[in-house]
């Protein structure tokens, strides 16, 4: 009976349906059984002179990268696994804001149709009550391209999440984890973010949990910082303690009177 449960809570995508819906809004759907890793294929395909707007979404992703070179790790149709190929006409200095515009998409979208509260943490994770619901990871595989990574735990069991700190939308009590739904909220949402980008960085800062709090920034070096997160400046990097910094693991610390 658990493996009927799993089929019937895990539908496979409808990609017909998800070319039809989104097709006006720009965007070609395609939907993999498999794959390593949906940035590499769209990379690959952007390097080919593939065009703005190509959404490559797997229902088992067996190699996906994340930050820092980290693994992401899904059980098939659990989650929402895609990349996005953009080619946004944006001056250089937006270009740093593309990881961080992308997860205010999917947090948005999470919040006006899955019926969570999404709040961001530097650069670019998508935390519910204060755990990890979605990661992004953007690469840039050819000048003037942008591919923007996705992976949102949808129906993931927190046996299946990697660490405590991480959740799905299910665990959360989400109104919705349908994930056509979803994939089709994400898009428009990020339709939206990308067509006027300075609204978005201020809506950005208004979502980013980050800001105010007392943090500790990783560096990739592996030295670590303290202090309190002041700001997020124009080019995307997180202000500590009157210092920029544009890479690192950010950890929110608890104060005393937490």
């Amino acid at each position: 009976m658990r493996g009927m449960y799993d089929d019937l809570d895990r539908a496979p995508l409808r990609p017909d349906a998800l070319a039809r819906a989104l097709e006006p809004d720009g965007w070609r759907v395609e939907v993999l059984a498999e794959t390593g890793s949906t940035n590499a294929v769209v990379a690959e395909r952007a390097s080919a002179g593939e065009g703005h707007g190509l959404v490559v979404v797997a229902e088992s992703q067996t190699a996906g990268r994340g930050r820092l070179d980290r693994t992401w790790v899904s059980p098939p149709r659990a989650g929402l696994t895609m990349s996005v190929l953009v080619r946004p006409d944006l001056p250089a200095d937006r270009w740093s804001w593309l990881p961080l515009l992308t997860g205010l998409a999917v947090a948005n979208a999470l919040s006006e149709h899955a019926g969570v509260e999404a709040v961001l943490k530097w650069p670019n994770d998508v935390l519910v009550d204060g755990k990890k619901v979605c990661g992004v990871l953007v690469e840039v595989p050819e000048a003037g391209a942008a591919v923007l990574g996705i992976g949102l735990n949808v129906t993931t069991r927190a046996d299946e999440l990697p660490h405590d700190g991480a959740t799905s939308l299910a665990l959360a009590g989400a109104s919705t984890t349908d994930r056509g739904t979803l994939l089709r909220a994400v898009l428009r949402a990020l339709t939206v973010v990308l067509a006027d980008v300075d609204a978005a960085r201020t809506a950005y800062r208004e979502r980013c949990s980050s800001i105010g709090s007392r943090v500790r920034v990783e560096l990739p070096t592996g030295d670590a910082v303290e202090g309190t997160a002041d700001a997020v400046d124009d080019s995307g990097r997180l202000v500590v303690d009157g210092t920029p910094y544009s890479v690192g693991d950010v950890v929110h610390l608890r104060t005393v009177s937490d």
